[in-house]
């Protein structure tokens, strides 16, 4: 009797424990069965991510997105974020990857995985050519903006306390370009493209990029626990930087070709 109990309560113990296991349907093999791929992508954040005069979103990281889908056979579902919002809708199951500039950090490394780096960015202070910011000790007393949940807001919150700036703070990318464009923020913590994006705009300005705070690999985000998925995307950025395919990307939509140490993959 005792050894049926100890069986019951085994197996209850077994479906308990299944029952509230995440059951994703995410897998490589599922994504081809479904014959689609739902992908994160930031459409706010040019010249990786945004939408044309047409409203189709288009973009370096767009264009990585479509070249996968072809390449996979599947069709190509855009399932838009922003910033803050990239990894959790990999943790919620509304995306199957995140193509969205995400660079590797080792703290997001605690909660998802990333395939081999398919592109790079410069994260950088910028500001007007009239501000003297050389720095980190020019920002003390002035305030640095950034967009929620990007590894700028990170670097710079552990920054300011330090240094002694203020730190505000967009939603998107779209609204912060804007607020340095209209003057509202005048000193910037993002991506290069951005920093250009934002001199283009704002010319009177002459606004400009002023240090670096680091370089970052930008690889696509994946669930953890999916060895089938990742693998399948590793021999995709393999084969495309080696073939040439995602450099063709970058170069289009960036003006320069991308990093060596993307390419050769050190």
């Amino acid at each position: 009797m005792t050894f049926i109990r100890h069986l019951t309560v085994s197996a209850l113990t077994v479906l308990i424990a299944f029952a509230a296991a995440p059951a994703w349907a995410d897998s490589f093999s599922d994504i081809k069965a479904a014959r689609k791929v739902r992908v994160s992508i930031d459409l706010a954040s040019p010249p990786n991510g945004m939408l044309d005069g047409n409203l189709k979103a288009s973009g370096s990281d767009v264009e990585t997105a479509e070249l996968l889908a072809k390449d996979w056979g599947v069709e190509l579902e855009i399932v838009q974020t922003t910033g803050a919002t990239r990894i959790p809708n990999l943790q919620t199951n509304k995306a199957d990857i995140v193509i969205s500039t995400l660079a590797v950090t080792e703290e997001r490394k605690n909660v998802i995985e990333f395939s081999r780096p398919y592109s790079g960015q410069l994260s950088m202070v910028g500001a007007p050519a009239s501000m003297q910011v050389k720095d980190w000790a020019d920002l003390k007393g002035k305030v640095v903006t950034v967009c929620r949940g990007t590894t700028q807001d990170v670097d710079m919150t552990k920054r300011s306390t330090e240094v002694g700036f203020t730190i505000a703070r967009y939603d998107d990318e779209g609204a912060m370009v804007t607020a340095a464009v209209s003057g509202q923020a005048t000193i910037v913590a993002t991506s290069e493209a951005l920093i250009k994006q934002i001199a283009a705009k704002a010319k009177a300005q002459k606004f400009e990029p002023k240090f670096v705070i680091r370089v970052f690999d930008l690889a696509v985000g994946v669930r953890k626990n999916e060895p089938e998925l990742l693998a399948a995307l590793n021999e995709w950025v393999g084969m495309n930087l080696k073939n040439g395919k995602l450099n063709e990307i970058y170069e289009r939509h960036h003006g320069h070709p991308l990093p060596a140490e993307i390419v050769s993959g050190k």
